[in-house]
């Protein structure tokens, strides 16, 4: 059996497992959006979560300038953003609060060699592309997404002998210093502002997600839901996710959403 048939349809997920979630993790690139837009849809959905006391962290690649706005205005409980770099939490007052993986010190000195890096792969391989949202960027260095397969597996190689973590995703090819990856992060939130210990009851999280930076998290969480474009990456994902969703992207997260609140609505005496 090929792994894309051994994927089960979310829509058999047993309703005692998704009873049991009590929050949501979730990539945003092609899992909450599709072809690029966040849907009034999927909009909703994330607030009918919070409505329905399942709060909602966005877990993404994306640079910390985006994750500032999510954190800001978004009905979310915080966002961590590029790749676990950083996680962004709006507070009281309606400021944002962020917590690094590395202390000051440590990212002044990743950033010098992620620009060294990046003047190294511009030379050597100039036909790369820079992602445009680099500027907003404060831990990672993000260039497009080669169509050619070889210049992708190139650019990929430049990071990984740098000594930098390196993943791709639908957007971009990310690369940073310092070992971490959504999931450390996630483990450190979940711990320190949620005082769950995601290791000793992971079934009390569900995490959506479509492309391969989203492996450590698939391969964690027992209800690990993929949008329907995942397959495009499974021979890339070592532990692909439990469930699979019928549409792509927002509306992916949606049917995710949907079967959360009918099992929790399932439990009410």
């Amino acid at each position: 059996m090929t792994v894309i048939a051994a994927l089960r349809p979310l829509a058999k997920a047993p309703a005692a497992a998704l009873a049991r979630v009590r929050f949501v993790l979730t990539d945003m690139d092609d899992t909450l959006t599709h072809e690029g837009r966040l849907s009034a849809r999927t909009y909703d959905a994330i607030e009918r979560l919070r409505d329905g006391g399942i709060p909602v962290l966005p877990v993404t690649a994306a640079p910390a300038g985006w994750a500032d706005q999510m954190a800001r205005m978004w009905p979310v409980d915080g966002v961590i953003a590029e790749n676990g770099g950083l996680f962004l939490r709006r507070t009281a007052d309606g400021d944002v609060e962020r917590r690094f993986w590395h202390a000051k010190e440590e990212r002044t000195v990743a950033a010098g060699r992620l620009e060294r890096l990046r003047q190294t792969i511009h030379a050597d391989l100039p036909q790369v592309e820079l992602a445009s949202d680099q500027p907003f960027r404060l831990c990672s260095l993000a260039f497009r997404v080669p169509s050619d397969p070889g210049l992708r597996m190139a650019l990929v190689r430049h990071f990984q002998a740098a000594g930098a973590e390196v993943t791709v995703n639908s957007l971009w090819v990310l690369g940073w210093f310092g070992g971490y990856d959504k999931l450390g992060m996630a483990r450190r939130v979940m711990r320190d502002v949620h005082d769950l210990d995601i290791d000793a009851t992971p079934d009390a999280v569900a995490y959506a997600g479509d492309s391969v930076n989203d492996a450590p998290m698939f391969a964690h969480f027992p209800t690990s839901v993929g949008v329907s474009t995942v397959i495009d990456f499974l021979s890339d994902i070592p532990r692909p996710p439990a469930w699979i969703t019928r549409g792509p992207g927002g509306d992916g997260f949606v049917e995710l959403v949907d079967a959360l609140l009918a099992a929790q609505d399932d439990q009410q005496p």
